[in-house]
């Protein structure tokens, strides 16, 4: 199966999945309630309608009493008023309904896919995702408007025209009744293949989607390297695959519509024959074959509805399959509901007495992570005493895929306030350890501690609430220049903004936009450059003021001279702050505290800039390749 390629599961109905669906309906089993009882009430309005007629016929327009008939009339008009009003009520409390199941199934989706770890993200595609919280949840939208409670009153209807058909006379019952066999065959027939087709059709809906995702956010590069015929071939074939697949459902419908109405033209043409021959010989009323024929016609209307209702039966048991399947992906990365003890590596042992840790390191009891220390505060920088950032990696290995190790028994501590670059050739595991420090994936053997707590016994939102992050492929969201510096947070007023864009020297790019800082700014900020965005993305993390300040590649998209004033204001604003920085450049780290050297997902190297350059070691080979690239860039 193509990592696109949506999977076709479940089959036409579950009842363990039903019983999931119908847990969605509690919260609204009044309304619910409500819809079901005016179906029914519809319902015998409907079944009064024919009846009306058969009085009409046989005792008053019969009798030539224009007084009954004009009670009949009467009778009718009021009937049909309250099946509008039944009707309205049923369709308005269904579709609210429907609404609000949707918008809990939505939140409960996306707050799971919140959650979810970000290996899961390496596993399935965006539009696959997508296709979830949009399409799918419309299908089962469908099936709780349309289909779980309207179900009940074609049911009801059905079973009410077969039981009055017998009352009124079973001779002419059995007649009409004939024909049910040939429905059975042609529902069947109906069923078993567009259950098929409609699958086929929601598969190539998922392919569509992913396709769409990947390519248009990727057009740039497919517009680079001359890629439009190629990709638009590719699309043609999905979208040519999809018509298709919709083409051979039409033809379904196109048979079993008409079926149903040959069949039911034959049940009235057999009513016709036989009772109007009974009507001549005196054994059955004009009055009665009427209401009969009548009765027939709706007879076969709702089995032509739930035959309909199964295709939005079978549609949303494959989609709720699809929504549970993903709802029931475990979460990997959890808060921890205790601390682990910091004398057994690894061990998973928790001291239940003891809420608070013993770190061998600092030697006394920590306290707590405070709420209030984990907010903004002023960007003079933290005080160290009270924020201490103490991170130790405690012989951590780590492989994405089991077996394959990218970081290999690495352990190196990072003391509050210190300030550490980490380098290393591309694939050396320099991001996994961000990766792993932040918990975007859990180690695979040892721990990391911060201030002597395990990270996967700390509560995920403070942990990470200690960190800032600045990557080298940066984010930002559609909305203004200040709100993707402050992203929402309420304790970040506009001065706290201004002063982390001054801080990196963004201030002066910003006013210079006509609305300064709350400049729209555009989808993935498209309308910026590579270096505006990576500067406001320094503003995003200073304007946090965190504990631990991580920056993973994040200078080298911005030319030089906007590299000197970072490296300048990092200066100080990394003052009494953790700081780890992964950098490309071993410029950017030279006057680090202590440089970490990775090869091959092992530490080898650890020390200052001049003491790794007089080891003549790893660190000396980068550091001359580099000297070389630079001499040879300025003789150019």
């Amino acid at each position: 199966m193509s990592f696109h390629e949506e999977e076709v599961l479940g089959k036409a109905y579950d009842a363990t999945l039903m019983r999931r669906l119908l847990t969605y309906l509690r919260p609204y089993k009044v309304y619910v309630g409500l819809a079901l009882a005016a179906i029914i009430s519809a319902s015998v309005l409907q079944l009064a309608q024919p009846y009306l007629m058969k009085l009409a016929i046989d005792r008053y327009i019969h009798a030539g009493d224009l007084a009954g008939v004009n009670r009949i009339a009467i009778a009718f008009f009021f009937i049909l008023i309250a099946s509008f009003l039944l009707e309205y009520a049923q369709t308005w409390l269904l579709q609210l309904t429907g609404q609000r199941i949707m918008y809990d199934i939505r939140l409960q989706v996306y707050r799971h896919l919140q959650a979810i770890d970000l290996q899961f993200y390496d596993r399935n595609p965006v539009g696959r995702l997508m296709t979830r919280v949009t399409t799918d949840v419309d299908v089962i939208n469908d099936m709780f408007t349309s289909g779980v409670v309207s179900v009940f009153g074609d049911i009801f209807t059905l079973a009410g025209i077969m039981i009055v058909l017998v009352m009124m006379d079973w001779r002419l019952a059995v007649v009409a009744f004939l024909v049910l066999p040939l429905i059975v065959l042609v529902t069947q027939w109906f069923r078993r293949n567009v259950r098929e087709s409609y699958r086929t059709v929601r598969a190539w809906i998922a392919r569509i989607n992913a396709f769409l995702q990947e390519h248009i956010t990727g057009m740039s590069t497919v517009q680079l390297f001359r890629r439009e015929a190629r990709t638009f071939q590719k699309f043609d074939d999905i979208n040519r695959q999809h018509r298709d697949a919709n083409i051979d459902s039409i033809f379904f419908y196109a048979v079993f519509y008409p079926a149903i109405e040959v069949i039911g033209a034959l049940a009235a043409a057999l009513i016709i024959w036989f009772g109007g021959r009974w009507v001549l010989q005196g054994t059955l009323t004009l009055g009665a074959l009427v209401a009969f024929l009548l009765y027939s016609g709706r007879f076969f209307r709702p089995i032509s509805d739930m035959s309909e209702k199964f295709n939005i039966l079978q549609g949303a048991m494959a989609s709720s399959e699809r929504i549970f399947k993903l709802l029931d992906t475990p979460v990997k990365i959890v808060s921890g509901s205790g601390m682990r003890d910091a004398g057994s590596a690894g061990s998973g042992i928790r001291d239940p007495g003891s809420a608070k840790l013993l770190t061998p390191e600092i030697g006394s009891r920590i306290p707590p992570f405070d709420e209030a220390q984990g907010g903004p505060e002023a960007l003079e920088g933290p005080d160290p005493a009270s924020r201490l950032g103490h991170i130790v990696f405690d012989h951590v290995s780590f492989a994405y895929v089991p077996g394959e190790y990218v970081l290999k028994d690495v352990s190196f501590d990072v003391h509050p306030g210190e300030r550490v670059g980490v380098v290393g050739a591309t694939g050396a595991g320099k991001s996994t350890l961000i990766n792993l420090l932040l918990r975007f994936y859990d180690v695979t053997d040892g721990r990391i501690l911060i201030d002597g707590i395990d990270v996967r016994d700390m509560d995920l939102a403070a942990l990470r609430r200690l960190f800032s992050l600045v990557l080298q492929d940066v984010h930002l969201f559609s909305g203004t220049i200040a709100a993707n510096i402050r992203l929402g947070e309420t304790t970040i007023d506009d001065e706290a903004v201004r002063r982390a864009a001054q801080a990196v020297h963004v201030d002066k790019f910003i006013e210079r936009l006509p609305d300064g800082y709350a400049s729209r700014v555009a989808e993935r900020g498209a309308t910026l450059s590579v270096g505006q965005k990576q500067l406001l993305s320094f503003a995003r993390a200073l304007a946090f003021n965190p504990r631990v300040l991580v920056l993973d590649e994040a200078t080298s998209s911005v030319d030089t001279e906007t590299e000197l004033l970072i490296r300048d204001a990092l200066s100080v604003l990394m003052a009494g702050r953790t700081t780890i920085a992964i950098a490309h450049r071993l410029s950017t780290i030279q006057d680090m505290d202590k440089i970490l050297v990775l090869h091959k997902g092992q530490l080898r190297e650890s020390g200052k800039h001049q003491d790794l350059l007089s080891q003549r070691g790893i660190y000396y080979k980068l550091y001359q390749l580099q000297y070389r690239d630079q001499e040879r860039e300025r003789s150019a």
